[in-house]
């Protein structure tokens, strides 16, 4: 059986604007197509949420679906990331995308056994790999957070909340939301 080469950022620039999100884990292509309403909204919420406790704090920044390389064979774009400000500074390249990791990154998990798999085993691997601190998986038909913590090998499962739990994290001190009011 051929092995096929593995693909680059390079190679991402080259596909057509189509209006798919195209991401490399390891050099394997992935590709989703436009999120649906419910996790738009999901994303929105969650950002927001952030977004109000970081302008109290002024610790970081909160943006959607921001180009984040790690390397070559590592190029995607999660959902959304919380980074602080002393970190964001090093990981901003030329070319506006993060090339080191933010301390937070959030999945909101998209309808698809295919979808599910990417968020919960290969993104799951790739950020523990490459140093997020804090992985939430937002499953927004189950109204729940997984959270993952880095434990200095990897991401771990540290907490999964349901509906009524608060959303809360040593991550970032201050902050608390009810997981229901940022899901739809």
């Amino acid at each position: 059986m051929e092995t096929l080469p593995k693909l680059t950022s390079t190679d991402l620039e080259l596909l057509p604007e189509d209006g798919k999100l195209y991401e490399l884990i390891e050099g394997e292509l992935y590709v989703s197509r436009q999120p649906s309403w419910d996790h738009q909204y999901s994303c929105l919420r969650l950002g927001r949420f952030l977004d109000e406790w970081n302008e109290q704090t002024g610790m970081g920044v909160v943006n959607a679906a921001p180009g984040v390389i790690f390397a070559e064979d590592d190029d995607v774009a999660p959902d959304l990331v919380w980074i602080s400000n002393a970190k964001l500074s090093e990981a901003l390249g030329d070319d506006r995308k993060l090339h080191s990791a933010p301390e937070l990154v959030i999945e909101v998990l998209s309808p698809g056994f295919s979808n599910q798999q990417r968020d919960r085993q290969a993104k799951l691997k790739l950020y523990g790999r490459r140093g997020v601190q804090e992985y939430w998986i937002v499953n927004g038909q189950e109204r729940e957070v997984e959270m993952y913590r880095h434990d200095g090998t990897g991401l771990c499962l540290w907490a999964t909340l349901r509906r009524e739990d608060l959303l809360e994290s040593p991550l970032l001190p201050g902050f608390s939301c009810k997981v229901n009011r940022a899901l739809l």
